[in-house]
């Protein structure tokens, strides 16, 4: 998602976030891609949207995600077909895409991973939309996330996040756990030898982001640590106010071991001394490699202050 232009026209909505009429017959909530339908328009919003994030990331996507992308059979004058991307991805690292309408719901999204099944928005944004959408479309889910199932570490720790979904439901604790995809799979950072560089989807689809993320003063860069993730909120509707940042992606695969169970007690624990962290807040025991100046979120609430 990305944090400009939220005064658009107001967008249909799809899948979950459309109530009923979005539900399909399907207990999985997939339906066919129907490629063919695709119109003139709609691939002509995927070029356009393609050619200026390749146009952007080199020098900002980390190693995994361009390596991703040159081998998947995503071209830039049309929406990718879901089954010519199953036939490179699936023997690579047992995934597959599955079309759904839109957002679904949490146990149908965490069986679909549990099973090495990405379920991708069939639908693509208008061409009013290109910087600001509120729904996952098949832009952000095909661009932004399947280059980086090709990698296995990604692949794991997709899977694993699936399985662990299924659990937390169980237990009460998905918003602690969904706080880990959000500063990973969405919007982490990776430190590589040359630098640090992008490999969460929600910034890897957006223009904006890419550049804020690495270049803005206004955020936290902070190490990852993973109950400190679990205790921070994160922004929905506009640029995070904290990146966190991987030494490295195999960082993944030990998430991936890691037994939860625990950590969301000591985590609760934690919660019942202390409030849980808002976005912009930095802690003493944190790692910190760039402290933000806050700078645009400041000047997004005075904007906002001004307009009521």
């Amino acid at each position: 998602m990305t944090a400009l232009n939220s005064a658009a026209a107001p967008a249909a909505l799809h899948g979950l976030a459309a109530g009923d009429p979005g539900r399909p017959h399907s207990a999985d909530w997939t339906i066919p891609q129907r490629w063919g339908d695709y119109t003139p328009q709609e691939h002509a919003v995927w070029q356009t949207l393609f050619e200026r994030q390749t146009a952007l990331l080199p020098g900002r996507a980390c190693d995994a995600f361009v390596a991703g992308m040159r081998d998947l059979p995503i071209r830039p004058d049309r929406i990718p077909h879901f089954g010519e991307l199953n036939e490179v991805l699936k023997p690579r690292t047992g995934w597959e895409i599955v079309a759904v309408p839109g957002l679904v719901p949490d146990d149908v999204f965490f069986d679909h991973l549990a099973n090495r099944r990405f379920p991708s928005g069939q639908f693509i944004r208008q061409a009013h939309q290109l910087d600001y959408l509120q729904e996952p479309d098949v832009f952000h889910d095909v661009f932004g996330h399947v280059p980086m199932l090709m990698n296995p570490v990604m692949a794991d720790f997709i899977q694993a996040y699936g399985e662990g979904g299924l659990r937390a439901q169980k237990l009460g604790t998905l918003p602690l756990l969904a706080r880990v995809y959000w500063y990973t799979v969405e919007f982490g950072l990776v430190q590589q030898a040359d630098g640090l560089r992008i490999y969460g989807a929600g910034i890897a689809s957006s223009r904006t982001e890419s550049v804020f993320c690495l270049d803005d003063a206004s955020p936290h860069r902070v190490a990852f640590d993973l109950v400190r993730v679990m205790r921070t909120h994160y922004r929905i509707d506009d640029f995070q106010e904290i990146y966190f940042v991987l030494n490295h992606l195999d960082h993944l695969l030990e998430l991936a071991r890691v037994d939860f169970e625990p950590l969301y007690r000591q985590v609760v624990d934690l919660t019942a001394r202390q409030p849980e962290l808002q976005p912009a807040e930095l802690t003493p025991t944190d790692r910190v490699l760039h402290t933000g100046t806050g700078a645009y979120a400041a000047r997004q609430r005075y904007v906002q202050v001004q307009a009521q």
